[in-house]
């Protein structure tokens, strides 16, 4: 994977998910040592996470990443940057790589924006988030999340329940997981549920109920509530009866359910409060796993040694 920029699941082989999971198992006994972190695998390397959306998780998961294996890392901001004077993508990139980077990480609004970017520098692009493209690292840290749980991918049955229409993390994690041998459903309102992912190992379900039963893992979408204006649904109100996931829902699944939330979390929405704390929740893992994976991203694709 050395010099591969990582844009999309679709673009990977099970044996290059396989490596990424081995790799981050690795990564995350650094993070959980005590004293120092840091290694020497990318001294001397240069990386820029360039984020033009808000970011917590991925942004601090990024640069604590990049630093925990010994690179110099430097974020930009877009709205403290020449962005905002209208500096095009394009030349913001040439920018940036004329100062010698090895690696840019990305997150922009624009579906193609790191596919874009791969083509016009040289520096590794890892997608941090493309519209509503792709997420490839949510979902590679998602599996690892789930192996690291269930002690195997292949053969389980996951549920992703919400908006699936606009979520990348839906799309990254449907290529992912297919691609491990795990059964898919998908499930969320009508008009939120698009039909192009009906194709091998995905069911997409109308209601809820037949999504999650006897499910081995649910991950719970954010519902984008800035889209909600285009009236998508009838209220968040009926949203939360309908969809939303509660302890009352989580008896049709396995009774050792994995519950999972790429997060920002809108609570009592899509998810209550008790399922998010409760015995079943892997959303804390989930952050600590993220920088374990994008840890292994960064050394795969920029560590020659």
């Amino acid at each position: 994977m050395l010099g591969k920029s990582i844009i999309g699941m679709e673009n990977f082989s099970a044996e290059e998910i396989r490596l990424v999971l081995t790799t981050a198992r690795k990564m995350k006994q650094v993070i959980r040592r005590g004293g120092e972190k840091k290694l020497s695998n990318l001294r001397g390397k240069s990386i820029v996470n360039l984020f033009y959306e808000p970011s917590t998780r991925t942004r601090t998961s990024f640069e604590l990443a990049g630093k925990y294996l010994g690179a110099d890392v430097v974020s930009i901001n877009s709205g403290t940057s020449s962005i905002v004077k209208g500096e095009s993508l394009r030349d913001t990139l040439r920018t940036i790589e004329a100062m010698g980077v090895d690696a840019i990480v990305m997150r922009h609004k624009a579906e193609g924006a790191a596919d874009f970017a791969s083509r016009v520098v040289k520096p590794v692009i890892i997608n941090a988030g493309d519209g509503a493209h792709a997420h490839p690292s949510q979902a590679l840290l998602d599996l690892f999340t789930i192996e690291q749980r269930k002690g195997r991918l292949a053969g389980l049955k996951v549920a992703i329940v919400g908006d699936i229409l606009h979520s990348r993390v839906a799309r990254s994690d449907v290529y992912a997981m297919t691609k491990m041998g795990m059964e898919v459903h998908l499930a969320g309102p009508k008009t939120l549920l698009p039909r192009f992912f009906e194709f091998d190992g995905v069911t997409v379900h109308e209601e809820l109920e037949d999504a999650i039963k006897s499910a081995d893992v649910i991950n719970v979408l954010r519902i984008q509530l800035e889209r909600q204006q285009a009236g998508l649904f009838p209220s968040t109100r009926e949203y939360a009866r309908v969809f939303g996931i509660n302890d009352d829902r989580l008896i049709l699944a396995k009774d050792d359910v994995l519950i999972l939330h790429p997060g920002p979390q809108n609570k009592g929405l899509e998810i209550s409060s008790e399922v998010t704390y409760g015995e079943h929740s892997a959303i804390h893992d989930q952050v600590q796993n993220g920088v374990a994976v994008r840890m292994a991203l960064l050394d795969l694709t920029l560590n020659s040694n």
